[in-house]
């Protein structure tokens, strides 16, 4: 209670930021990380979704990325942990150059396209799936990061990996998980 008995208001969250117009506006404010990680998780995993079976639908023969030297804990490990990992310190390298020259919303798409392409190089058709979820986590990074740099680098890491985690079993235990795929 102030002086005047009054209740002292908590501080104003950060101002939200302008984020393209297809990105869900409760990503906007870096505010409420467990509920917040849970959206952005569903956001891009039920995108991803939908954008695979759009992009099955056009081109059912299209080769898909191809994890068969992987398996069994190297293959938990190199998806789950060190691809979203390196992924994440990269995208948030060059968000941070690209910040300093356009606005957010501008850097997130640039962000979300070059991964896009990036993943083409492996499998053409997934960079049309991979921008989606890339287009959140490159969001997460840039509204995160008013809190601090360790914001901006753990909330999309952390939804990377939960993207990651159930392709991850289906390629490290293809008997047990092949539904998955």
């Amino acid at each position: 209670m102030s002086e005047t008995g009054s209740a002292i208001a908590p501080p104003a969250p950060p101002p939200g930021v302008r984020l393209p117009a297809i990105v869900p506006p409760f990503l906007s404010r870096p505010t409420r990380p467990l509920v917040t990680l849970l959206l952005a998780y569903l956001t891009t995993i039920l995108g991803s979704l939908m954008l695979a079976a759009i992009v099955q639908s056009f081109a059912p023969q299209a080769e898909s990325p191809d994890f068969s030297q992987l398996s069994g804990v190297t293959a938990l490990v190199a998806l789950v942990l060190f691809a979203p990992l390196v992924e994440t310190l990269i995208m948030g390298l060059f968000l941070s150059i690209l910040l300093r020259f356009c606005a957010p919303a501008t850097a997130i798409a640039i962000s979300a396209i070059g991964w896009g392409v990036a993943h083409s190089v492996q499998a053409a058709t997934w960079g049309l799936v991979i921008w989606w979820p890339f287009l959140i986590f490159s969001t997460l990074y840039v509204v995160w990061k008013q809190r601090s740099l360790a914001w901006g680098l753990a909330m999309p890491f952390l939804v990377h990996a939960m993207q990651n985690s159930l392709p991850a079993l289906a390629v490290a235990y293809p008997d047990r998980f092949a539904a998955l795929i």
